[in-house]
């Protein structure tokens, strides 16, 4: 029997970047690199003012549009915030919720994260729960207890038949555009293994073996291929290599060469 293959992700978190201009540029080029390329998922997420602008240019294409953030109520006097069914009527498919910028610098809680996994799910947009250790809680040896924290407060009630629409962004907040940090592929593999474990714990084992967990922490394409290759690791939460459409498509293009060679394996040992 042909073992199951989970699909690789590559989401461009743009955060708060760009003009109008660089975004109509990047998205086009984006688009215009990746043809109909059907092995790996591909969202990008720009801010908020350009969601409507990147959805135009993306829209036919395999690219898919994606928020980075939103607030947990269809509608209501919260200024400044963005509802989901608002981030739906303008094509998102997908919502990146508590990154480590909006729980550090935000003061964002895992009951609050919690709120907001539960109203997208429920919404229909696809979720991309973030998760990850600061620096002084790994040289604590507290990772795998902070990941066990955010995973079981951040997805306490949520239904197992929405789960279809979740995935998990292990994203170490040392190895975030830090240019002395970096988690090597064995850290990322590792982690990755103990999200899976946390989840199975949660939701049962066939659901641990189909949920796709990305890493995010300065993933560029000199190091992408040596993450893919990783047991567990299904893809990546990029950054600043989503500003630059060459090294986003190289990205792209590594994991899209790994899941060729999935698959061929996967063939061999049919």
């Amino acid at each position: 029997m042909r073992p199951a293959i989970r699909q690789k992700y590559v989401v461009g978190n743009w955060k708060m970047y760009t003009n109008a201009a660089e975004a109509r540029r990047l998205a086009k080029a984006v688009v215009d690199g990746m043809n109909m390329e059907e092995r790996v998922s591909v969202t990008l997420c720009p801010p908020f003012p350009y969601l409507a602008l990147v959805g135009e240019i993306i829209e036919g294409s395999r690219v898919a549009l994606g928020a980075q953030n939103l607030y947990p109520e269809k509608e209501g006097a919260f200024t400044g915030e963005v509802s989901p069914t608002m981030l739906l009527d303008l094509g998102c498919k997908y919502v990146i919720l508590g990154h480590s910028e909006r729980r550090h610098k935000l003061g964002e809680s895992d009951a609050f994260i919690n709120q907001k996994v539960k109203v997208a799910l429920a919404a229909g947009l696809d979720v991309i729960l973030c998760v990850g250790e600061t620096l002084e809680q790994r040289k604590t040896n507290q990772t795998e207890a902070l990941l066990d924290r955010q995973l079981t407060l951040g997805l306490a009630d949520v239904p197992a038949d929405s789960l279809m629409g979740l995935s998990i962004a292990y994203e170490p907040v040392w190895a975030i555009g830090n240019l002395e940090h970096h988690a090597t592929p064995q850290q990322a593999q590792d982690a990755h293994a103990v999200i899976r474990h946390r989840f199975g714990e949660m939701f049962g084992e066939k659901s641990a073996q189909t949920i796709s967990v990305q890493y995010g922490g300065s993933v560029k394409p000199d190091n992408a291929g040596a993450l893919f290759c990783r047991d567990g690791v299904d893809g990546a939460l990029i950054g600043g290599a989503s500003l630059h459409a060459d090294q986003f498509l190289a990205i792209v293009r590594a994991a899209i060469s790994m899941s060729q060679t999935q698959e061929n394996t996967a063939d061999t040992a049919a």
